[in-house]
């Protein structure tokens, strides 16, 4: 398979690469002090097309496909891993399970305005019983009249502070089959019976919005079922699917950035002599850090390839989730390490990436989920 990039992923990258450089790294600590991106970077994403990664152009998306928002990710991850968490989320959260399941109506509804970031998109899966094991829900909605009334809570929604459209998942059917008996609906916020928790005080990640949201009769139009009825957990694996290649790309991104800083830092700190860059106790960490970035790359550019190509990428997208995820911790603590005490200071952004990285072995299914997936689609192939 060919990962060399076209001219259009270049130019792509150049401009993700300026905006990270120029508008995110500046102000990423303080963004990460405050647990806030400001509204109007919302709009500069929208206005380069970073908010409609994946959505057609007919739909005012940029229609970048999956190579394409992996590229978009890791540069901005490079600088500010809540902002890239923020854009995963929108992108391959939100806007995924539109795209897999709305109908064409609702498509032409809700996506414009979340392709253009006017609006910003959250999706509501995880509950208090219910992380690794997504058919667990507790909240329930049920159809009265013309209207789904739907009671109970979600925990840890990225964007749910911030967002204008939400994709919620309840149990339809109680004493339906399990995996069988959950649907999807789209909830606008301001909805009545939709209440938004107070923002997560969290170790990293701390730029990208995290609340809690509470169902109370929360009642939706009947129109609002997202995808057939009792279909939302298998389109929310398929969800999951796609999610998971964005955060090998966030990983990416972050591992990078924790490299980047070190081999800076190296250059200039001076020990025994000599830059630590001489020490070769240190360049092989570097040339292990590099070698991991480059193939977590290439795993993470593989899955959105067959993405992009609608072939079965179920385990491509896991391998490239857990070895990115595995590898931008690993990166991030031995540039601490090689910083020494200066990577232990906020002043330092690999402190921070550090923060930000364990994340990802947690989010969008733990790296022992992977390792189960992984391990039944190598036994289904024999």
């Amino acid at each position: 398979m060919n990962f060399d990039l076209s001219e259009e992923h270049i130019a792509l990258r150049d401009m993700a690469r300026k905006f990270a450089a120029d508008v995110i790294a500046p102000n990423a600590r303080t963004w990460d002090r405050e647990s806030n991106i400001p509204d109007e970077v919302y709009k500069q994403l929208g206005e380069l097309g970073f908010m409609g990664l994946m959505i057609p152009a007919e739909l005012d998306g940029s229609e970048l496909g999956y190579v394409g928002a992996t590229i978009v990710i890791e540069e901005i991850a490079r600088h500010c891993g809540g902002t890239a968490l923020m854009l995963s989320a929108h992108n391959g959260l939100c806007c995924a399970h539109l795209m897999i399941a709305a109908s064409e109506a609702q498509k032409k509804k809700y996506l414009p305005k979340l392709a253009t970031g006017e609006h910003i998109g959250a999706w509501g899966l995880t509950e208090a019983k219910c992380g690794s094991d997504a058919s667990a829900l507790e909240t329930t909605a049920v159809l009265k009249g013309n209207e789904w009334v739907i009671n109970g809570n979600k925990m840890f929604i990225t964007n749910g502070g911030k967002a204008q459209i939400f994709v919620i998942m309840a149990v339809t059917d109680p004493d339906g089959r399990k995996g069988h008996n959950i649907s999807a609906f789209i909830v606008e916020a301001g909805a009545k019976g939709l209440e938004i928790g107070a923002e997560e005080d969290k170790m990293g990640m701390r730029a990208s919005n995290t609340v809690p949201l509470t169902f109370e009769d929360l009642r939706v139009p009947k129109e609002n079922l997202c995808g057939e009825l009792g279909g939302g957990y298998v389109d929310t694996l398929m969800v999951l699917e796609r999610g998971r290649i964005g955060i090998g790309a966030l990983s990416v991104g972050l591992g990078r950035g924790a490299l980047e800083e070190a081999l800076a830092y190296s250059q200039q700190r001076e020990a025994f002599g000599t830059v630590l860059a001489n020490h070769q106790a240190l360049q092989f960490m570097m040339a292990d850090m590099a070698t991991h970035i480059d193939a977590a790359r290439l795993l993470v550019r593989k899955a959105a390839s067959m993405q992009n190509a609608g072939q079965p990428c179920k385990m491509e997208a896991s391998i490239c989730k857990l070895f990115a995820s595995e590898m931008a911790t690993k990166a991030a603590l031995d540039a601490i390490q090689i910083l020494g005490g200066y990577g232990y200071i906020k002043e330092m952004p690999v402190e921070r990436y550090m923060r930000d990285a364990k994340l990802l072995e947690i989010g969008e299914g733990t790296s022992q989920i992977q390792r189960i997936i992984i391990a039944r689609e190598l036994l289904e192939q024999d």
